[in-house]
């Protein structure tokens, strides 16, 4: 997540929550009394103790001295927003997500409609949406094209699958039978005595 501070009158400044080490990372967890979880999650929500901790301890990499008493902002003048590959996520999880009736430019629409809203770089994240498009290939047929007619099965064919089989019956000629459709030849080398007329 990255969080955006606009002091007033000053220009937007990025502090990317990612970028911090681990003892950052803990400074921040007991001087806003959250575990990194409930920080991550928090930023999410705008919370403002989250937020402030997070340009708090990366605004003290250039000023060692800055205490947490000095670093006050207007509750308004911070907010999060997520980077390029939390965009990405979020976006292919709501496409995966939509109703399967919804037509692309419905899903298109409704998430152009946040980007300035949620992302940090909302050019980067239109870019990364175009990237979401369907490919053509992976549409329905054009309305008026009708799919090809199935094949008839021939004649003595059973087009049903077998009771235990959940797979089509396997079409057999009279030339290759199978052990479970041939019958049982007679043994030519019976012992028993047949009177022959």
């Amino acid at each position: 997540m990255i969080v955006v501070y606009t002091p007033k009158g000053g220009e937007p400044q990025h502090y990317d929550a990612s970028t911090l080490k681990v003892s950052e990372a803990s400074i921040v967890q007991r001087t806003v009394d959250m575990k990194w979880q409930e920080i991550l999650a928090g930023l999410e929500q705008d919370d403002l103790d989250a937020m402030r901790g997070i340009i708090w301890v990366i605004r003290k990499r250039s000023e060692p001295s800055l205490r947490w008493g000095d670093f006050d902002p207007g509750v308004l003048e911070m907010t999060s927003r997520m980077d390029d590959g939390e965009m990405e996520r979020w976006m292919t999880a709501f496409v995966a997500a939509s109703d399967s009736d919804l037509e692309w430019e419905t899903i298109h629409k409704i998430i152009d409609s946040r980007i300035d809203d949620v992302a940090a770089d909302p050019e980067r994240a239109r870019v990364l949406l175009a990237a979401q498009a369907p490919s053509p290939k992976a549409e329905a047929p054009e309305q008026g094209s009708e799919p090809e007619p199935a094949a008839e099965p021939k004649t003595g064919e059973d087009p049903s699958p077998s009771p235990t089989s959940s797979e089509p019956g396997t079409p057999t000629s009279a030339s290759s039978p199978t052990s479970s459709t041939s019958r049982r030849k007679k043994s030519t080398t019976s012992t028993s005595s047949t009177s022959t007329t």
